[in-house]
């Protein structure tokens, strides 16, 4: 997006989203109709605002679109004027408010959650619902990212996320649960799901699945505003802490991430003198004190992954023999075919390409990632370390084929071609 109308959509995007689902959620009890009546009012926006210019309050002319469109839906469904008399709103821009406003400060005093957006992830995170079913429920009700964005973090199929998404809200529909923000001393029973969804967050915009931009900054700074914010409210959970150092560290590497062009650049070809040393250290001292707690989690083992390159003075100095023993602690905490993966990469760079790809091919032979583009990816990279050139080229092509981002298709091009190029 580069035009002033479509800047202003995508910051109305980011700003109201998640709130005008959330209304008309609570208003209607419809999930599908809620996001349906979001989606028509910014399809209403990109044809109205660069006609009659972009409202001062774009949030709430949204608002008042989407609920018109509801209002419409309802009343042809006819569902009793009870139920459109609660939705229906004066359309005029100038009056419109979003719908709970005024219970909004009962609900911070309650739940002690005084961020809006962070207030609606915990909303959305139900425990009634698995695990994966809130934190996907959430990503694509409240966050916005696309069925495929959230299939590809989970490493399903679209059709089949979009069946569990499905599944999820008719849950809350059948047990009629409530769509409301729970009270503090239950937080903590939807935290680890409020983890994944401001982790996913943060990789969608640090590798994003698929278009012409490789890296989407504002996803990864909201994630990491809302960890912040979380650390702030929990401090005692090393996992929340743990989360934020896991960003952080991320974080500091993201200029030196791409070229000039676009392009990947991988880690160790990355600039180091340009990685943001504030972050480190800020990163560093909280994983310190998180981890001086001596309950050890997946996101702390995962943070002292990263800090082993963060503070290694390059390549050459990188202890892959720490880093291949916590990814090993990993392994134990959240088996995963993707942490086996990556121990793998770990283990190659300990002890030779030979013993990574070991594990790499009883990865392919046991079929969990099929279809994921990082274990081609990585079988040729091991491949063509060990010099077997034929054989990483037909991998490149693999993970070529696999590929969604062009920033990534770009990079594996490049490989391919120094593969069959460098004999």
């Amino acid at each position: 997006m580069s035009g002033p109308v479509d800047q202003a959509v995508a910051a109305a995007f980011r700003d109201s989203w998640g709130q005008i689902v959330a209304t008309l959620i609570g208003a209607t009890g419809d999930w599908d109709l809620a996001e349906e009546s979001a989606q028509d009012a910014f399809t209403a926006a990109m044809g109205t605002w660069p006609r009659r210019g972009v409202p001062d309050r774009p949030g709430a002319w949204l608002m008042s679109v989407a609920r018109n469109r509801a209002t419409d839906v309802l009343r042809r469904r006819a569902l009793g004027a009870a139920k459109v008399r609660e939705v229906a709103v004066d359309s005029r821009e100038e009056n419109v408010e979003f719908a709970g406003s005024e219970n909004i400060e009962d609900e911070e005093a309650v739940s002690g959650v005084y961020d809006d957006r962070l207030r609606l992830i915990f909303t959305c995170c139900h425990p009634a619902l698995s695990l994966e079913g809130q934190v996907a429920l959430t990503l694509r009700t409240l966050i916005g990212l696309t069925t495929a964005e959230i299939a590809r973090a989970f490493l399903v199929p679209e059709p089949t996320m979009a069946q569990r998404l499905v599944r999820a809200k008719r849950k809350i529909r059948n047990a009629g649960i409530p769509f409301r923000v729970p009270p503090a001393p239950l937080l903590a029973q939807r935290t680890t799901a409020v983890l994944g969804v401001l982790y996913l967050l943060f990789n969608e915009g640090y590798s994003a699945t698929s278009g012409a931009d490789l890296v989407r900054s504002g996803l990864s700074a909201e994630a990491l505003r809302l960890a912040r914010m979380l650390s702030t409210m929990m401090p005692e959970d090393c996992e929340v802490t743990g989360l934020l150092a896991l960003m952080l560290l991320h974080d500091a590497r993201r200029g030196t991430r791409l070229d000039g062009a676009g392009d990947l650049v991988t880690l160790e070809e990355q600039d180091r003198t340009r990685w943001d040393s504030g972050e480190i250290t800020e990163a560093i001292l909280i994983l310190k004190e998180a981890m001086q707690l001596g309950r050890p989690g997946p996101y702390q083992v995962q943070a002292a992954i990263i800090a082993c390159h963060a503070t290694a003075e390059d390549e050459a100095h990188t202890d892959w023999r720490q880093i291949a023993a916590l990814y090993d602690r990993l392994a134990e905490l959240a088996p995963s075919p993707v942490v086996e993966l990556n121990r793998a990469v770990a283990i190659a760079m300990a002890s030779g390409p030979a013993a990574g790809l070991a594990i790499v091919e009883s990865i392919v032979a046991a079929k969990t990632l099929s279809g994921y583009p990082l274990l081609p990816a990585t079988r040729a990279d091991l491949l063509r370390r060990m010099h077997r050139l034929d054989e990483a080229a037909v991998h490149y092509r693999e993970a070529l084929s696999l590929a969604t981002n062009d920033g990534e298709r770009r990079f594996l091009t490049r490989r391919l071609r120094e593969t069959t190029t460098g004999r």
